[in-house]
Protein backbone atom coordinates (compact mmCIF):
# COMPACT_ATOMS: atom_id res chain seq x y z
CA UNK A 1 0.00 0.00 0.00
CA UNK A 2 1.54 3.16 -0.84
CA UNK A 3 1.70 5.55 1.98
CA UNK A 4 3.27 8.98 2.92
CA UNK A 5 4.49 8.28 6.14
CA UNK A 6 3.88 4.75 7.55
CA UNK A 7 5.31 1.64 7.29
CA UNK A 8 3.46 -0.80 4.25
CA UNK A 9 2.90 -4.48 6.70
CA UNK A 10 4.61 -7.18 5.87
CA UNK A 11 3.58 -9.10 4.60
CA UNK A 12 1.50 -7.15 2.49
CA UNK A 13 -2.21 -8.12 2.10
CA UNK A 14 -3.33 -8.70 -1.28
CA UNK A 15 -5.84 -5.32 -2.00
CA UNK A 16 -2.71 -3.73 -0.88
CA UNK A 17 -0.54 -5.07 -3.14
CA UNK A 18 -2.95 -4.53 -5.74
CA UNK A 19 -3.17 -1.03 -4.79
CA UNK A 20 0.25 -0.52 -4.91
CA UNK A 21 1.22 -2.28 -8.66
CA UNK A 22 -1.88 0.10 -10.04
CA UNK A 23 0.02 3.01 -8.71
CA UNK A 24 3.14 2.45 -10.23
CA UNK A 25 1.68 1.53 -13.80
CA UNK A 26 -0.85 4.30 -13.46
CA UNK A 27 1.51 7.15 -13.15
CA UNK A 28 4.09 5.53 -15.68
CA UNK A 29 1.79 4.47 -18.30
CA UNK A 30 -1.54 6.40 -18.17
CA UNK A 31 -4.79 5.15 -16.42
CA UNK A 32 -5.75 4.43 -20.40
CA UNK A 33 -2.95 2.28 -21.07
CA UNK A 34 -2.99 -0.05 -18.07
CA UNK A 35 -5.29 -3.17 -18.17
CA UNK A 36 -6.70 -5.15 -15.58
CA UNK A 37 -3.97 -7.89 -16.63
CA UNK A 38 -1.02 -5.67 -15.95
CA UNK A 39 -2.21 -4.76 -12.62
CA UNK A 40 -2.78 -8.64 -12.09
CA UNK A 41 0.94 -8.99 -12.97
CA UNK A 42 2.35 -6.16 -11.52
CA UNK A 43 0.59 -6.99 -8.26
CA UNK A 44 1.30 -11.29 -8.78
CA UNK A 45 -2.35 -11.77 -7.81
CA UNK A 46 -5.76 -13.52 -9.70
CA UNK A 47 -7.81 -11.41 -11.90
CA UNK A 48 -10.50 -12.61 -9.44
CA UNK A 49 -9.06 -10.98 -6.70
CA UNK A 50 -8.63 -7.84 -8.79
CA UNK A 51 -12.61 -8.28 -9.19
CA UNK A 52 -13.76 -9.35 -5.42
CA UNK A 53 -11.64 -6.33 -4.00
CA UNK A 54 -12.45 -3.69 -6.33
CA UNK A 55 -14.71 -4.94 -9.45
CA UNK A 56 -12.27 -3.70 -11.98
CA UNK A 57 -9.72 -1.29 -12.97
CA UNK A 58 -11.94 2.37 -12.44
CA UNK A 59 -12.73 0.35 -9.06
CA UNK A 60 -9.09 0.27 -8.43
CA UNK A 61 -8.29 4.04 -9.36
CA UNK A 62 -11.21 4.89 -7.56
CA UNK A 63 -10.28 3.43 -4.06
CA UNK A 64 -6.34 4.50 -4.61
CA UNK A 65 -8.04 7.99 -5.38
CA UNK A 66 -9.42 7.86 -1.63
CA UNK A 67 -6.96 6.37 -0.09
CA UNK A 68 -3.87 8.72 -1.00
CA UNK A 69 -6.29 12.00 -0.35
CA UNK A 70 -6.89 10.32 3.01
CA UNK A 71 -3.29 10.32 3.22
CA UNK A 72 -3.24 13.93 2.55
CA UNK A 73 -5.45 15.04 5.06
CA UNK A 74 -3.94 13.30 7.88
CA UNK A 75 -0.74 15.33 6.60
CA UNK A 76 -2.68 18.72 6.76
CA UNK A 77 -4.31 17.42 10.12
CA UNK A 78 -0.79 16.98 11.99
CA UNK A 79 0.72 19.66 10.67
CA UNK A 80 -3.04 21.56 12.14
CA UNK A 81 -2.59 20.13 15.45
CA UNK A 82 1.48 21.18 15.79
CA UNK A 83 1.86 24.41 18.14
CA UNK A 84 2.56 26.73 15.40
CA UNK A 85 1.66 30.12 13.76
CA UNK A 86 -0.22 29.74 10.65
CA UNK A 87 2.02 30.89 8.08
CA UNK A 88 4.19 28.35 9.98
CA UNK A 89 2.05 25.65 8.98
CA UNK A 90 1.50 26.97 5.72
CA UNK A 91 5.09 26.59 5.12
CA UNK A 92 5.57 23.04 6.40
CA UNK A 93 3.08 21.82 3.71
CA UNK A 94 5.36 23.78 1.27
CA UNK A 95 8.41 21.92 3.01
CA UNK A 96 6.08 18.01 3.09
CA UNK A 97 4.79 18.62 -0.17
CA UNK A 98 8.81 19.18 -1.95
CA UNK A 99 9.96 16.48 0.25
CA UNK A 100 7.28 13.86 -0.89
CA UNK A 101 7.48 14.59 -4.64
CA UNK A 102 11.79 13.56 -3.96
CA UNK A 103 10.52 10.65 -1.67
CA UNK A 104 7.34 9.25 -2.77
CA UNK A 105 7.01 10.78 -6.07
CA UNK A 106 4.18 8.36 -7.77
CA UNK A 107 2.05 9.08 -4.57
CA UNK A 108 2.35 13.09 -5.16
CA UNK A 109 2.44 12.38 -9.26
CA UNK A 110 -1.00 10.63 -8.79
CA UNK A 111 -2.60 12.91 -6.52
CA UNK A 112 -1.42 15.77 -7.97
CA UNK A 113 -0.55 15.93 -11.46
CA UNK A 114 -2.49 12.61 -12.69
CA UNK A 115 -5.82 14.24 -14.73
CA UNK A 116 -8.76 12.22 -12.63
CA UNK A 117 -11.60 13.90 -14.40
CA UNK A 118 -10.57 11.74 -17.71
CA UNK A 119 -10.52 8.25 -15.82
CA UNK A 120 -13.31 9.21 -12.95
CA UNK A 121 -15.59 11.49 -14.50
CA UNK A 122 -17.75 11.47 -11.41
CA UNK A 123 -15.06 12.40 -8.80
CA UNK A 124 -15.02 16.34 -7.87
CA UNK A 125 -12.21 18.28 -8.84
CA UNK A 126 -8.86 18.42 -6.23
CA UNK A 127 -9.38 21.42 -5.10
CA UNK A 128 -12.77 20.45 -3.85
CA UNK A 129 -11.70 17.67 -1.59
CA UNK A 130 -11.38 18.08 2.52
CA UNK A 131 -7.20 18.78 2.43
CA UNK A 132 -7.78 21.57 -0.18
CA UNK A 133 -10.26 23.14 2.01
CA UNK A 134 -8.09 22.69 5.17
CA UNK A 135 -5.39 24.23 3.60
CA UNK A 136 -7.85 27.55 2.16
CA UNK A 137 -8.78 27.19 6.26
CA UNK A 138 -5.33 27.63 7.20
CA UNK A 139 -4.75 30.90 4.76
CA UNK A 140 -8.14 32.41 5.95
CA UNK A 141 -7.28 31.86 9.62
CA UNK A 142 -3.79 33.48 9.36
CA UNK A 143 -5.63 36.22 7.61
CA UNK A 144 -8.16 36.63 10.26
CA UNK A 145 -4.82 36.51 13.28
CA UNK A 146 -2.99 39.17 10.97
CA UNK A 147 -0.24 36.70 9.95
CA UNK A 148 -1.26 37.26 6.41
CA UNK A 149 -2.32 40.06 4.33
CA UNK A 150 -5.71 40.98 3.61
CA UNK A 151 -7.65 39.32 0.86
CA UNK A 152 -10.02 37.01 -0.82
CA UNK A 153 -9.28 33.68 0.64
CA UNK A 154 -9.07 32.14 -2.60
CA UNK A 155 -6.89 34.73 -3.73
CA UNK A 156 -4.15 33.98 -0.61
CA UNK A 157 -4.52 30.52 -0.57
CA UNK A 158 -3.86 30.06 -4.73
CA UNK A 159 -0.76 32.73 -4.23
CA UNK A 160 0.60 30.74 -1.52
CA UNK A 161 0.34 27.26 -2.51
CA UNK A 162 0.10 27.59 -6.22
CA UNK A 163 3.62 28.40 -6.96
CA UNK A 164 4.73 25.37 -5.11
CA UNK A 165 2.00 23.53 -6.53
CA UNK A 166 3.69 24.71 -10.07
CA UNK A 167 7.03 23.63 -9.32
CA UNK A 168 6.09 19.88 -8.35
CA UNK A 169 4.20 19.68 -11.77
CA UNK A 170 7.83 20.97 -13.60
CA UNK A 171 9.72 18.68 -11.45
CA UNK A 172 6.72 15.48 -11.92
CA UNK A 173 7.58 16.56 -15.81
CA UNK A 174 11.18 16.45 -15.59
CA UNK A 175 11.74 20.51 -16.77
CA UNK A 176 12.98 21.22 -13.31
CA UNK A 177 16.03 18.88 -12.94
CA UNK A 178 16.95 19.97 -8.98
CA UNK A 179 15.65 18.26 -6.26
CA UNK A 180 13.05 20.74 -5.54
CA UNK A 181 14.58 20.81 -1.82
CA UNK A 182 17.28 22.99 -3.10
CA UNK A 183 14.34 25.65 -4.44
CA UNK A 184 12.54 25.51 -0.23
CA UNK A 185 14.12 29.02 0.85
CA UNK A 186 13.61 30.80 -2.81
CA UNK A 187 9.87 29.59 -3.29
CA UNK A 188 9.24 31.02 0.38
CA UNK A 189 10.54 34.18 -0.19
CA UNK A 190 8.55 35.03 -3.20
CA UNK A 191 5.49 33.22 -1.76
CA UNK A 192 5.50 35.86 1.05
CA UNK A 193 6.71 38.45 -0.93
CA UNK A 194 2.91 39.78 -1.40
CA UNK A 195 1.40 37.88 1.58
CA UNK A 196 2.82 38.70 4.17
CA UNK A 197 1.75 41.56 6.83
CA UNK A 198 5.26 42.19 8.02
CA UNK A 199 5.89 43.74 4.37
CA UNK A 200 2.97 45.63 4.69
CA UNK A 201 4.11 46.97 8.03
CA UNK A 202 7.88 47.53 7.06
CA UNK A 203 6.42 49.54 3.57
CA UNK A 204 4.31 51.62 5.00
CA UNK A 205 6.98 52.83 8.26
CA UNK A 206 9.03 54.19 4.78
CA UNK A 207 6.64 55.70 3.47
CA UNK A 208 5.86 57.41 7.31
CA UNK A 209 9.87 58.09 7.58
CA UNK A 210 10.29 59.66 3.54
CA UNK A 211 7.43 62.49 4.14
CA UNK A 212 8.97 63.16 7.98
Amino acid sequence: MPYLNKQTPSPEPVDCRIMTAALDLFVERGFHNVSVHDVQKQANVSIGSIYNHFGGKEGVAKALYYHLLKEFEEMIEEIIEEDMTYRERCNKIVALLFEYTESRRNIIAYMLHAKHREFLPDEPPICSSTPFKSMRSIVEQGIEAGEISQGDPWVAAATIFGGAIRMIHLRLDGVIKKPLTSYYDEVLHCMWQGMSTEKMVSSKAGKVHSTG
